[in-house]
């Protein structure tokens, strides 16, 4: 059984990588965790968490034991390589390049246990219209719940209704004369109409 991990466009040069992985080529996990906290390189620190997630992933998704692998593969290939500039003499410009890695590692079992696919996972059924209870956001339809709109419910309070102005009498209560704010005879005194006044027209 064999599991595979990738770790794409890390931001060191192949050759750099490459010094650290043949360290570890071959080795038990165990022992090339602990043989990479002692290497002074910088590249130790990526290199320890793709083994690391290796072996996450052969435990969690092909039920293996972590003790039971080894580095069976490990290459190092160029990734993008990005160009910058620097100034130099008589108004020239010499090219930098940044280089990245690609990283393959592949464990393997020292004891094979006969195991070729991955463990299955159980999936939760869907949910039906009604199967949700009362408390849920949506009802049962068995039930005859009606959902009614809210803009059915809301009704206008009676104050709200203006009355009709035929046959009344425009009064103007504050003596401003024409073309003042003037309020119509016979409206409430009291609630909101009793605060509303109209242009006087003419």
């Amino acid at each position: 059984m064999e599991v595979t991990a990738n770790l794409n466009n890390l931001k060191i040069a192949p050759r750099k990588v490459r010094l650290v992985i043949d360290v570890v080529r071959g080795m038990e996990v165990n022992k090339a965790l602990t043989q990479l906290q002692f290497i002074n390189k910088e590249a130790r620190k990526p290199v320890m968490k793709l083994i690391s997630s290796a072996v996450a992933n052969s435990v969690h998704n092909f039920d293996l034991d972590k003790n039971n692998l080894f580095i069976k593969k490990a290459t190092v290939d160029g990734g993008a390589v990005l160009k910058r500039w620097m100034p130099k003499a008589h108004g020239r410009a010499t090219p930098i390049r940044k280089r990245t890695s690609h990283i393959t590692l592949v464990l393997a079992e020292i004891v094979e246990s006969g195991k070729k696919a991955p463990k299955k996972t159980e999936v939760a059924a869907p949910i039906k219209l009604g199967d949700i209870s009362k408390s849920g956001s949506m009802p049962k339809e068995d039930e005859g719940i009606k959902i009614k709109k809210k803009n059915e419910d809301r009704k206008l309070p009676s104050a709200a209704k203006l009355p009709e102005d035929k046959g009344k009498k425009i009064v103007d209560p504050r003596g401003e004369g024409k073309g003042k704010h003037v309020r119509i005879e016979g409206a409430s005194e009291k609630g909101f109409i009793g605060k509303v006044f109209r242009r006087k027209s003419g």
